[in-house]
């Protein structure tokens, strides 16, 4: 594989590198407050938990309908253009969320969500390959971390930011409606949803003026074909290869699949997971803070030892199997110690990302936005598995629901960083070096 041309020392690049950590914290923040959301929305629109839980799938569920089209798109527009049309995708998204939900139309606030998701497909598509091939693919890993820092230490606020500005008292407001009458029930839930209404029309200006700001940026464009290559196009006969003839990436995009969902389960669905347990709403609405303090000291670990004292695939294996035995904790115990162990599950989780990203478009060439479009639509498994979980744990025990749907994820994780990420690429350098050589 080709190292990337970097045309200089990494300090010539601290500058682009600290615009896009400020991109992840931008996304890290609407991201994780879909977690809160599942709450609010249940008592804001008065539906079932799993209408509310329509929220996250319907921000991820739009990464697996944008991506393919948002690689074709920045075919066209490039990286940092796309970059700033998903941001004001983004800011549309927050508008329509914000209006709908102050009306209290539900299907109206599921959309804005949506324009949120498919804003952010854009933008993932474009910035996971950007940062990844900004540098030398092997330490890639590390550079995610920085970029994970950035996106958790958002996360970790949006709660308390949600939970003070919209979400405080809502103990109080569930006790008000609960039993009232109709139209007593109807006032109180239009003045709690109304909360709503300010922080994202906020949100809504800040994300537009940041698509202007990335138009204007010294962000420099960087194309993935001349940096991220391994010789492959060569094979066939001068044929160019396509993504058939990369099945890493296809087993990279299935584990993305499972880790989302699972990220997800610890993060978003830990406030269900401890109402489980009969915790009150006042509590179980920073929950997702807790996983996500886990998942930013899971992130400093892997930015220390990565690639220093191990490897990103090494590592990935190892958060593996730790994510197992903490998932098996949560089952065994009970209470504020079970929902400690789910929370935990953010410092396993941490660098799964940083971790099989690379890995999974190690070689692609000029394949590298079609081949970060398919692990984007891997972001789905966010929208399915805790689906699964909420739908389940009405028939069957909870705790045995979130055991058996983690458990296989945190396995196919750890075949992927074991053998998966090596499938294809081996054959496919020698049959690149081959085709040179008869050039």
């Amino acid at each position: 594989m080709s190292t990337p041309n970097t045309g200089g020392p990494p300090q010539r690049y601290l500058g682009s590198i600290a615009i896009v950590g400020a991109l992840f914290f931008i996304f890290g923040f609407v991201t994780w407050l879909n977690g809160p959301l599942i709450s609010f929305a249940q008592l804001a629109f008065d539906v079932s938990e799993s209408l509310a839980f329509l929220i996250p799938s319907a921000f991820y569920i739009s990464y697996f309908c944008l991506a393919l089209p948002s690689s074709s798109i920045l075919k066209k527009t490039g990286m940092k253009k796309g970059m700033a049309l998903g941001l004001f995708l983004m800011a549309v998204g927050a508008a329509v969320f914000g209006h709908y939900t102050t009306q209290r139309i539900y299907p109206g606030a599921v959309t804005g969500v949506f324009v949120i998701g498919a804003g952010l497909a854009i933008l993932q598509t474009a910035v996971n390959p950007y940062i990844s091939i900004l540098g030398p693919i092997e330490g890639a890993a590390q550079r995610i971390a920085v970029m994970g820092i950035c996106n958790k230490l958002a996360g970790w606020a949006a709660p308390f930011v949600i939970g003070t500005l919209v979400m405080h008292g809502m103990g109080d407001v569930a006790s008000q409606v609960d039993g009232a009458d109709a139209a007593t029930k109807a006032a109180v839930l239009n003045e709690f949803a109304a909360r709503i209404h300010t922080p994202y029309m906020v949100m809504a200006g800040l994300l537009a003026l940041l698509a202007v700001g990335i138009l204007f940026s010294p962000l420099p464009e960087i194309r993935a074909e001349e940096v991220n290559a391994d010789g492959s196009d060569a094979q066939s006969g001068g044929r160019p290869a396509g993504l058939l003839q990369f099945p890493h990436v296809w087993l990279g995009a299935l584990c993305i699949f499972v880790y989302v969902g699972a990220e997800v389960m610890a993060g978003d669905a830990i406030g269900t997971y401890g109402h489980g347990f009969g915790l009150p709403l006042d509590q179980t609405k920073f929950f997702t803070s807790f996983t996500l303090g886990a998942m930013l000291v899971g992130y400093l670990v892997g930015l220390v030892t990565i690639p220093r004292f191990i490897s990103q695939e090494r590592y990935l294996s190892l958060s593996a199997v730790l994510g197992v035995a903490l998932t098996i904790g949560a089952y065994l115990t009970h209470g504020m110690v079970s929902v400690g162990f789910v929370a935990a599950l953010g410092f396993a989780n941490a660098m799964m990302w940083p971790a099989i990203f690379p890995l999974a478009i190690r070689g692609l060439g000029r394949l590298t936005e079609k081949g970060s479009a398919l692990l984007i639509m891997g972001i789905a498994g966010g929208a399915v598995i805790p689906q699964l979980f909420v739908h389940l744990k009405q028939h069957y025990d909870f705790q045995a629901v979130f055991a058996l749907l983690m458990i296989p994820c945190y396995l196919y994780i750890l075949y992927f960083a074991l053998r998966g990420y090596r499938v294809g690429l081996r054959r496919n350098a020698n049959v690149g070096a081959a085709a040179a050589q008869r050039g």
